[in-house]
């Protein structure tokens, strides 16, 4: 795909390596609209950090990151999966969902922009924080999406 589409962005930062098979995985089902279950794998992706001793400032910004891009596959995917990948000194986090989509990734970049309903804006949701605050708490940020298709987006964070 082109990336002069306006269903992609340029990347933020260095691209970290790709994960070797030796790397510590671990992958969560995120299923739309569920938001009794929405923050669920960004907490054990969390709980798994603190078990291995990771800093608390990177544990911090992946909580941040990796809720937002939860958050999102809740509300607007039609279900999706976070896998997180831990190699070295790179933590990286593959979302992947099918859906409708982003028509315009650098609109839906620019703070306070959102498509949400206004359901899911009584619920406190939907401020148009959400993709902001991911490239702003990450080291490398990539996201690709493609009209009735779905949404790719790669997270990178240095650990140390």
């Amino acid at each position: 795909m082109n990336r002069d589409m306006p269903g992609q962005c340029p990347p933020h930062g260095a691209r970290p390596p790709e994960p070797s098979d030796n790397a510590l995985r671990e992958t969560h089902r995120v299923d739309a609209g569920d938001f009794s279950t929405a923050g669920e794998a960004s907490a054990s992706i969390r709980r798994a950090l603190r078990r291995m001793g990771i800093n608390p400032d990177v544990i911090r910004r992946v909580s941040i990151a990796s809720y937002e891009v939860e958050i999102n596959l809740v509300i607007h995917s039609f279900g999706g999966t976070m896998e997180m990948a831990l190699d070295g000194d790179w933590l990286t986090i593959i979302s992947r969902d099918t859906g409708p989509g982003i028509e315009d990734v650098s609109l839906a970049m620019t703070e306070g922009w959102s498509t949400a309903t206004e359901e899911v804006r009584e619920k406190g949701f939907g401020a148009g924080m959400g993709l902001p605050n991911v490239k702003r708490n990450t080291d490398y940020f990539d996201i690709v999406s493609q009209s009735g298709v779905g949404t790719t987006m790669r997270m990178g964070f240095k650990i140390q």
